[in-house]
């Protein structure tokens, strides 16, 4: 079994910044890829970014070039780091973490909210 446990979300102004770290317990032969994704009020979730274990990135458009995914693979922790906020980046933001037991599985982590309002 995987926990997962975020923390960083809150109330930001627009053009704020917020940081959500995601941090991994349990049991696994290795960790793959991790990532974050968000579910905005009344619509699907959707992907903000990943990152393999070699470091490599991915980010939906709507964030690329103002949120940076980091991991540190020591701490089994997973980082969100988010500038320059809108108003639609308002969601609840799921971590997610793809582990190597006897097969590969995904866990996600329980959602922590961020509203971007004045």
């Amino acid at each position: 079994q995987v926990q997962l446990v975020e923390s960083g979300g809150g109330l930001v102004q627009p053009g704020g910044s917020l940081r959500l770290s995601c941090a991994a317990s349990g049991s696994w032969f290795s960790i793959n890829n991790m990532g974050w994704y968000r579910q905005p009020p009344g619509k699907q979730r959707e992907l903000v970014a990943t990152i393999t274990s070699g470091g490599h990135t991915n980010y939906g458009d709507s964030v690329k070039g103002r949120f940076t995914i980091s991991r540190d693979n020591a701490k089994n922790t997973v980082y969100l780091q988010m500038n320059s906020l809108k108003p639609e980046d308002t969601a609840v933001y799921y971590c997610n973490v793809e582990v190597v037991q006897i097969v590969n599985s995904d866990y996600w982590g329980q959602g922590t909210q961020v509203t971007v309002s004045s």
